[in-house]
């Protein structure tokens, strides 16, 4: 049974089970996996360094995150994902194909 939309607690902890590191925010669940992020720093041939550079956080905190041993805050998440997403990624979401990454189309 699906968990209330009302109830962000609830709707939070139903995702969880589908991906550690989901959120839910508004109407959009924002997530990015551990392996997410290791596939958009190979598109972007950012080092680790680099990505906590670019979002503001610790190089330790990008190596948990990315080998999924700690659960990172939703700010963490969040500068991590706009950083990418600055950057040119889109997060594809799990929709049946599975979650991934992709970099955006350029604009002609």
């Amino acid at each position: 049974m699906s968990p209330s939309k009302n109830n962000v607690n609830d709707y939070n902890e139903h995702f969880r089970q589908i991906n550690p590191f989901s959120t839910y925010c508004g109407e959009e669940l924002q997530m990015i996996s551990p392996m997410q992020c290791r596939a958009a720093r190979g598109l972007l041939d950012w080092s680790q360094q680099t990505l906590a550079d670019r979002a503001k956080v610790g190089i330790v905190t990008i190596r948990q995150l990315e080998a999924g041993t700690h659960e990172p805050r939703r700010a963490t998440l969040q500068v991590v994902r706009s950083a990418f997403e600055d950057a040119g990624v889109e997060f594809i979401d799990e929709n049946g194909g599975g979650a991934g990454v992709r970099l955006q189309k350029p604009a002609r």
